[in-house]
């Protein structure tokens, strides 16, 4: 097994938790309050069941979000941010405007 090499700096750290295409639309969708699997697919516009599942596990497992499950009939299962999700989401927040604030050039500069 190859050897966790330590961060390099802060920014390395938060990339490694929310690095790729889904996760960061994930903790903004959740970012009002909890959500079900279904909703999140919902507010997550064409992310697959099988990536959502594969995202959420590993949010989970680096504690930033929370999956309760309620035992109900049918089963209930919810998913929220824990504390340390929403300090992160609080510090995407300058993120999103910036890609507001662009997004007509962010958009012209897209590869084809």
């Amino acid at each position: 097994m190859a050897a966790v090499l330590p961060y390099t700096c802060g920014l390395d750290a938060a990339a490694d938790v929310i690095g790729g295409k889904w996760k960061p639309r994930i903790l903004w969708a959740l970012h009002h309050g909890p959500r079900r699997f279904g909703e999140l697919r919902k507010d997550v516009t064409g992310v697959t069941e099988k990536m959502l599942i594969q995202q959420l596990r590993e949010l989970e497992s680096r504690n930033i979000v929370h999956r309760e499950v309620f035992h109900q009939v049918p089963p209930k299962v919810e998913y929220s941010l824990t504390k340390l999700g929403e300090s992160l989401n609080v510090a995407l927040m300058p993120l999103d405007q910036w890609g507001a604030d662009h997004l007509t050039e962010i958009e012209a500069s897209r590869p084809c």
